[in-house]
C-alpha cells in the first residue's frame, strides 16, 4: 500500500517523480471525450481512511495504461475495513472518482467512507438501513462513498455526473456522495 511514511526508492517513488513533472506539463484536453476530461495523460487518485488511518495518493494509470501494482494496492486500500476482505475494485469507478476529484479542482484527498463491502457487510449495514441496495454495486467491487471537507455534497455529485459514467447519489443528510460504474443515473438530494 502507497503510505508517506515509506522509505527508500521504488518503481512507484520513480513513477510518482515522473508524474509530479508530467502534473505541471500535461496538457488539458477541456473538451475531451471519456471519463477523464482534463487529465492529461496520467491519472491520479488521492485518498484517505478515517476507519484505518491509511492514506494514498498515487498515480495509477499513466499514457493509456494503468498499473498494475498500483491498482492491486487501491484494491488492498479500498477493502471491506469491517472484515478485511478485498475485491479487485473496477478501474472505470476509480477513473470516475479521478475525474471528479480534477473536475473538483481540490489538493484535499477524499476520505473514503466505503468501498467494497463483503456479502456480510452488506447484510448488516441493510438491516440497520433502508437506504442499503441488497445487490449493491460496492459488492462487485464498482462504488464507493466519498466526502470532502473543503466541498458540499451538491459540488462533488455536480462533477460525478458531469463525468456521465455510472451512478451518483447525494446523502446530503450523511455528508457524502455515491460513486459508481454502473449505469448511468443519479438521486437523493
Amino acid at each position: 500500500m502507497t503510505n508517506t511514511a515509506q522509505t527508500g526508492v521504488t518503481r512507484r517513488g520513480l513513477l510518482g517523480v515522473f508524474a509530479a513533472t508530467a502534473l505541471v506539463a500535461a496538457p488539458t484536453y477541456s473538451n475531451a471525450f471519456g471519463l477523464l476530461r482534463g487529465a492529461g495523460d496520467i491519472r491520479r487518485i488521492r485518498m484517505y481512511s478515517g476507519r484505518t488511518g491509511e492514506s494514498m495518493d498515487t498515480i495509477y494509470w499513466i499514457e493509456g495504461k494503468y498499473i498494475k501494482e498500483v491498482l492491486k494496492e487501491i484494491n488492498h486500500f479500498m477493502r471491506d475495513w469491517r472484515t478485511d476482505d478485498t475485491m479487485t475494485m473496477d478501474p472505470r469507478t476509480v477513473d470516475i472518482m479521478a475525474a471528479s476529484h480534477r473536475l473538483l479542482d481540490v489538493s484535499e484527498p477524499y476520505m473514503l467512507l466505503s468501498g467494497y463491502r463483503s456479502p456480510r457487510t452488506n447484510a448488516m449495514l441493510r438491516s440497520k438501513s433502508s437506504g442499503v441496495a441488497r445487490n449493491s454495486l460496492h459488492l462487485k467491487g464498482q462504488a464507493a462513498d466519498l466526502r470532502l471537507k473543503s466541498r458540499s455534497v451538491g459540488q462533488m455529485a455536480r462533477a460525478a455526473e458531469a463525468c456521465a459514467s455510472g451512478g451518483v447519489g447525494r446523502y446530503s443528510g450523511s455528508n457524502f456522495v455515491h460513486m459508481d460504474c454502473g449505469p448511468v443515473r443519479h438521486w437523493g438530494g
